[in-house]
């Protein structure tokens, strides 16, 4: 089989890594035959980078040390973090997706034009999160008509009627959490914190 050269490197690293672990903890071959059903002579050679670690011999080896099976053979490397911004445009709003990698909660920039002031209500399976940098967002929810300030957080079920732009008079700045149904945020308002309409 065929390994890339990070995982033959990975692979080189876990025998040294068995060794340290054992002889840190003061276990000898012996002991960790006996806990792990593996006999000394497998162990010795696995040490030792004769034999090729699988999961059948990691997992029992692991479980004896009561040590996470990503620590036997190395944790992954961290790339670089930061997320690639691509702008597009949706319904002349500018959105900046926030997350790179699909899952059940995304996170957007947006950028919404003081033109987009006349609600539109929708329904749509899901829950939002907003929270306003900079402007005035109306949010039209259900049978509430409100006005959030920078600063102010708002989060809904996305099955109620709702709609969310400008007052008109200037571009809002949010941020939006998406979540499939029952994915929340949670968010505790200010105690006197004023929500306009």
């Amino acid at each position: 089989m065929d390994h890339s050269p990070a995982i033959a490197r990975a692979l080189t690293e876990v025998g040294p890594r068995l060794k340290r672990l054992r002889t840190e903890r003061g276990v000898t071959l012996a002991a960790l035959s006996e806990a792990t059903g593996i006999s000394k002579s497998t162990l010795s050679r696995l040490e030792s980078g004769q034999r090729r670690p699988s999961l059948e011999l990691l997992l029992p080896i692991a479980q004896a040390h009561q040590v996470p099976l990503d620590e036997l053979v190395g944790a992954p490397k961290v790339g670089d973090p930061r997320v690639r911004l691509t702008p597009r445009r949706v319904n002349d709003t500018v959105v900046l997706p926030l997350t790179r990698q699909p899952g059940p909660l995304q996170t957007f920039k947006s950028v919404i034009p003081a033109s987009r002031s006349t609600p539109d209500p929708v329904t749509h399976e899901g829950y939002e999160w907003l929270y306003v940098l900079s402007g005035r967002l109306r949010l039209v929810l259900a049978e509430h008509d409100l006005i959030l300030g920078p600063g102010e957080a708002a989060e809904f079920d996305t099955r109620l009627p709702h709609w969310f732009g400008t007052t008109g008079e200037g571009a809002v700045e949010i941020i939006s959490i998406f979540g499939r149904q029952g994915e929340r945020m949670h968010v505790r308002a200010k105690p006197g914190s004023r929500k306009g309409h």
